[in-house]
């Protein structure tokens, strides 16, 4: 059989992942186990990721914008999703967090948090260190607690701790509809 070529619309692709973002067949094992308590993490900007500013897209300075768009109207979809599970089985609570608003949070406040580079990986090969990722025997550098990325894709351990603790404890603008310390309390 031949492959076809599907070609979507940005409407149409977050559509189609979102509505598969919690595969039911999983979601209904885990409640059926007893799991009552969930937290679906939003994606963050990738497009503000040092794989994504390296591809030259965007311009210098910025993020690549067409795949900001994406993910927002993907963790969109991801927030009437948790509106509806939260409906659905009133005895389990849902809460969706903001990586991307907490993630951006961090990009835009970057000194006040304490990093001075938010655009390239901390160990990585190519432009902004995001065309290859880190590498075995590759050398870091030197002050990676300055840095938002260890490599082209991923945050430093120092942004998934502010992550983390925005979740934890964080505001509504961080966790809807209630942040983790809340959910535990329920």
């Amino acid at each position: 059989m031949p492959t076809q070529l599907l070609i979507h619309t940005k409407e149409e692709w977050v559509n189609e992942t979102s509505s598969k973002a919690v595969d039911s067949i999983i979601l209904q094992a885990l409640y059926s186990l007893g799991l009552r308590k969930f937290f679906l993490a939003g994606v963050g900007p990738l497009g503000c990721i040092p794989n994504q500013i390296a591809t030259g897209l965007a311009p210098h300075g910025k993020c690549v914008s067409y795949v900001n768009d994406m993910v927002k109207l993907f963790n969109a979809r991801l927030v009437a999703l948790i509106d509806q599970l939260n409906s659905n089985y009133g005895d389990a609570v849902f809460v969706y967090g903001n990586t991307y608003g907490a993630f951006d949070d961090i990009l835009q406040n970057a000194t006040i948090y304490g990093f001075t580079n938010t655009d390239s990986g901390c160990c990585g090969v190519g432009r902004n260190q995001g065309q290859v990722t880190c590498l075995p025997f590759s050398v870091p550098c030197m002050q990676r607690n300055q840095y938002v990325f260890w490599d082209a894709f991923h945050p430093t351990q120092v942004v998934n701790q502010i992550l983390a603790r925005k979740a934890y404890s964080g505001r509504r603008s961080d966790c809807y509809p209630m942040n983790v310390k809340e959910m535990a309390q329920v």
